[in-house]
C-alpha cells in the first residue's frame, strides 16, 4: 500500500473512532508498527492528527474525513436534504454548486430535471454532469484539494468573481449560530466565500451531524446566509438558535 493511501486510511479510521492504537493500525493496513508509528508522526506533524503513546486521537479539532469515505454517511438523509434544496432552484436559474456529499447529491437531483447552469469548482460533480447536455455547466479552477475534489484559490476567487447566481449551495463541516459556517481548510472556507459573494441568494446544505459542530476555518457568519436546509434530525434549541438570528430552517 502507498504511504499516501495508508494515510487516508489512517486519517478516516481515526476521525471514525475518535482514536485508534498502532497495533489496531498495523493489522488494518498489513504493515508492521514501526510503519504505522512513522506515518502518524507525519501526521501528528502536519497537524492532522494528534499523536499519543502507542497511537493517535483526533485531538481538539475535527479530522477531514475524505470525500470517498464520507459519501456513506448519513447518505439517505443527504439525498433527503437535496430534493428539498432542489425545490428552491426555479427554471432556468444560475447555480453556484460548492463541493461536498450533500452538494453532490443536490446535482444528481438538478441533472435529472436539467435546464439550469450549473457552476461548480467540485471536479467529482463536474465529471457527473459534463454528461448532461441539458445541463449548461461552467467551471472553476484552481489548486486541487484531495480530500474534497475541490478546486480552491486565488485562482478559483478570481473567476468566481466575474460571475453571478440566483442561488450558492455550499457545503460545510461546521454550522453553530454564534460561529457561523466553518470547514476545514482556509483555502476551501476563501472559494466558498467568494460564491457567496456573488449570489443573490445563499443556502447552506448541512445534515444535522454538522450543526453544533465547530471546524478550523470560518467560511462566513449566518448573517451572510439565507436559508439552511437540513434533516429531522436537527434538535429544537438548535434550529430555535439559527432562527433567532434570521436564518430559514427547512427539515427535508
Amino acid at each position: 500500500m502507498l504511504k499516501a493511501d495508508r494515510a487516508t486510511r489512517i486519517l478516516a479510521h481515526v476521525a471514525e473512532e475518535g482514536s485508534a492504537n498502532v497495533h489496531v493500525l498495523s493489522e488494518l493496513l498489513g504493515v508492521s508498527g514501526a510503519t504505522v508509528r512513522r506515518d502518524l508522526q507525519e501526521l501528528h506533524d502536519q497537524g492532522r492528527l494528534q499523536r499519543t503513546r502507542g497511537g493517535a486521537v483526533t485531538g481538539a479539532v475535527n479530522l477531514e474525513l475524505p470525500l470517498r469515505h464520507r459519501s456513506e454517511k448519513q447518505r439517505e438523509e443527504k439525498r433527503r436534504i437535496a430534493r428539498a434544496a432542489a425545490e428552491l432552484v426555479p427554471e432556468g436559474a444560475v447555480v453556484g454548486l460548492t463541493g461536498g456529499t450533500t452538494t453532490t447529491e443536490l446535482a444528481r437531483v438538478l441533472a435529472e430535471r436539467g435546464g439550469i447552469t450549473v457552476v461548480t469548482n467540485a471536479v467529482n460533480i463536474a465529471a457527473e454532469l459534463i454528461v448532461r447536455p441539458e445541463v449548461r455547466l461552467v467551471v472553476i479552477g484552481g489548486l486541487a484539494r484531495s480530500a474534497s475534489y475541490e478546486l480552491v484559490g486565488p485562482a478559483a476567487d478570481r473567476m468566481l468573481a466575474q460571475y453571478h447566481f440566483d442561488l450558492a449551495f455550499i457545503g460545510v463541516d461546521g454550522l453553530t449560530a454564534d460561529e457561523g459556517c466553518t470547514t476545514h481548510d482556509e483555502m476551501e472556507a476563501q472559494t466558498d466565500r467568494a460564491f457567496l459573494r456573488g449570489s443573490a441568494r445563499s443556502v447552506v446544505l448541512a445534515d444535522s451531524t454538522k450543526i453544533g459542530r465547530v471546524t478550523f476555518a470560518s467560511i462566513c457568519p449566518l448573517a451572510d446566509i439565507q436559508d439552511v436546509v437540513t434533516d429531522d434530525g436537527l434538535a429544537e434549541e438548535q434550529e430555535k438558535a439559527l432562527t433567532d438570528v434570521g436564518v430559514r430552517v427547512q427539515r427535508a
